[in-house]
């Protein structure tokens, strides 16, 4: 079968007050919003060249011009009240154009490359799903190859149990399960990187 492939990225609005809450409780609205806007050009450097499909979804707003180059990304609106809503949706209309290989993830990972994103399309090849399994028990990506609705449903987003419940909806199937990674939500995450150092400093 010919491999249709298709990256979603879910990304928010980089407004202050509005992106890294938990993490601007520690460093300051300003801090927290520069550090998401780096972590968005990073997220750009790891996917502009990946040889797939690419599609931003836009939290709030989508925005002409910005550091989302339209020669290479396809803008979006989310939909939907919850997170799983507005994933399976974005889902959904990727199913509908065609894709038969779709991988999401977000927009807040350091520690992810593009080797990353070539190896979780080249394991959905041979695999049903692929899961990135993230250190705070939720997931920094999730690949499938045809849709299965249960996924969006009944999860606590942002929480630690968010990984096993979805690990329980996709058990019996066949599921790669890539590296565990770090994902950035609070202080404890970056303390420790020195790439962070530069935006911490009171």
């Amino acid at each position: 079968m010919n491999e249709r492939r298709l990256l979603l990225i879910f990304t928010r609005n980089p407004e202050l007050g509005k992106v890294k809450t938990r993490l601007a409780a520690s460093i300051g609205d300003q801090n927290a919003l520069d550090i998401y806007t780096f972590l968005l050009e990073h997220t750009v450097s790891f996917t502009q060249n990946l040889k797939v499909d690419k599609q931003v979804h836009y939290s709030v707003k989508i925005r002409e011009n910005d550091i989302w180059n339209e020669i290479i990304y396809t803008k979006k609106q989310q939909h939907g009240a919850d997170l799983g809503i507005r994933m399976q949706h974005a889902f959904e209309q990727g199913f509908e154009a065609g894709y038969n290989q779709i991988i999401i993830i977000g927009s807040d990972m350091y520690d992810l490359n593009e080797d990353d994103l070539e190896d979780a399309f080249s394991q959905l090849s041979s695999h049903d799903f692929v899961i990135g399994p993230a250190q705070d028990g939720g997931y920094y990506l999730l690949g499938m190859k045809q849709l299965k609705k249960s996924l969006f449903k009944n999860k606590t987003w942002g929480t630690s149990t968010v990984l096993a419940d979805s690990m329980k909806d996709i058990e019996g199937e066949l599921v790669a399960i890539l590296e565990e990674r770090n994902d950035i939500d609070v202080f404890e995450d970056i303390k420790d990187i020195p790439t962070f150092a530069r935006f911490i400093k009171v």
